[in-house]
């Protein structure tokens, strides 16, 4: 009878164990460094209530939800992303919490959009937040972790750098140069396009959207080239406004220097963060080459704790994507090479011996050890190929001989040097 062929949906991936491997390689680094900033994991359930997202991000993000009406009559979607559920946890119980919370996650998160390079419709994110806390120090603090991340996982100042913005600094910045406050969020959308659309269509944005003149456009763009705190200072630090929110990027900066990251971070205006939910302090990383979309993207969002129903505590915290970091890696040759690996490989000489191979073979396990054997009789030679294609370490032969006398041979795979040792050395008896 012939059988259906089923394809993988678009946009999805599939873990064969090399895969996997190269996935926890990324998700063991990512925990090692929140646990060493003293993070502490959480999750909840990929499954959220519609109203969580449109809540936060309107209704025009329906269309890129997988999103459908459950067995309650619920509307559902599959989570896009974890911040919503983080501030829906924290809304249930933070009040008997100590501040400044410090949490961290790894959730898969599924979007319905277009596949393209860096993106698909499922991927895994390492969410970093810290709650509670509104000193310009949490700002640093989460940037520096997103920063070691990568630097635990073998990339440099060479391979990466950070652009970090602050939109109350340029909220400052476009009202002296004569944008309207009510019109900030329309002059935030046209910077947030400026690399794709150039220089002259910002201009002509600028001025049919934000409402000001030719003269204060073709300003604007010039701001945004400005990457030196101490040229803005030059040019504005005579408003109080602008010098207040320069102070605090001073102060964010000189943080990340004393840490020793002052090489990866760079001053860029351009980075706004689309998400309206940004209040202050936002970053995004790149490669250096500039051929890859965005590997991590944050910043301070002190008011979307209060937008999901929850009390007004201050916030700051990023994403990093498994999608673009992985192409990075692969790029820059920092995929550890995988190879099938098992500890010891037990080798029955005779069916006689099975029994007792098989209790060997427990006892080595109760240890913690890997083992592996052949379910099936098979020669001695079959089974010594079987132990190098599991990439055995030491293969174990229990032979009829040996075992009358309390003893098996063992093999090291790596040198071929063989040796007798008593089964209850080897058992842990």
């Amino acid at each position: 009878m012939a059988t259906s062929a089923f394809s993988r949906l678009p946009g999805f991936r599939d873990f064969p164990p090399e895969d996997l491997a190269f996935r926890n390689h990324i998700f063991d680094a990512w925990r090692r460094v929140a646990l060493r900033y003293g993070f502490l994991e959480y999750d909840g359930p990929p499954l959220e209530s519609l109203d969580l997202y449109v809540e936060k991000s309107g209704e025009e993000i329906v269309g890129q939800l997988y999103n459908f009406v459950d067995k309650g009559d619920r509307p559902v979607a599959l989570r896009p992303e974890m911040t919503p559920s983080l501030a829906r946890i924290l809304g249930e119980r933070n009040r008997a919490m100590s501040k400044p919370i410090r949490w961290f996650t790894v959730p898969q998160l599924f979007r319905y959009e277009r596949q393209q390079r860096g993106r698909l419709r499922e991927h895994y994110q390492w969410n970093v937040d810290i709650v509670g806390e509104d000193g310009v120090g949490a700002d640093a603090e989460v940037l520096a972790v997103a920063i070691d991340a990568l630097r635990e996982l073998g990339l440099g100042a060479e391979d990466f750098r950070a652009r970090v913005s602050d939109r109350r600094l340029l909220s400052a910045l476009l009202v002296a140069l004569g944008v309207a406050e009510d019109r900030l969020m329309q002059a935030f959308a046209v910077i947030d396009k400026i690399e794709r659309q150039g220089g002259e269509k910002t201009r002509e944005r600028l001025i049919s959207e934000t409402g000001v003149d030719a003269d204060a456009a073709a300003r604007i763009v010039e701001l945004l080239s400005e990457s030196s705190l101490e040229g803005l200072a030059a040019r504005f630090g005579d408003r109080p406004e602008v010098r207040e929110e320069l102070a605090r990027l001073e102060e964010y900066v000189g943080i990340l220097r004393a840490m020793g990251l002052g090489d990866f971070v760079e001053v860029d205006l351009t980075i706004v963060r689309g998400l309206a939910y940004y209040t202050g302090i936002v970053f995004e990383l790149f490669d250096r080459k500039g051929e890859l979309r965005a590997i991590c993207g944050g910043g301070r969002y002190d008011r979307l704790l209060e937008l999901v129903g929850g009390d007004p505590l201050p916030a700051v915290g990023f994403g990093m994507g498994d999608v673009v970091l992985g192409e990075l890696l692969r790029e820059r040759g920092l995929v550890p090479p995988y190879a099938r690996t098992v500890e010891y490989f037990v080798v029955v000489v005779g069916d006689g011996e099975r029994h007792a191979a098989l209790s060997l073979a427990h006892a080595l396990r109760e240890q913690g050890r890997s083992v592996a054997y052949s379910f099936k009789g098979q020669s001695v030679r079959k089974q010594f190929k079987a132990a190098e294609q599991e990439g055995a370490a030491q293969v174990v032969v229990v032979g009829p001989d040996e075992w009358a006398r309390g003893v098996v041979m063992v093999r090291d795979m790596s040198t071929g040097a063989e040796r007798e040792v008593p089964v209850g050395d080897l058992a842990g008896s």
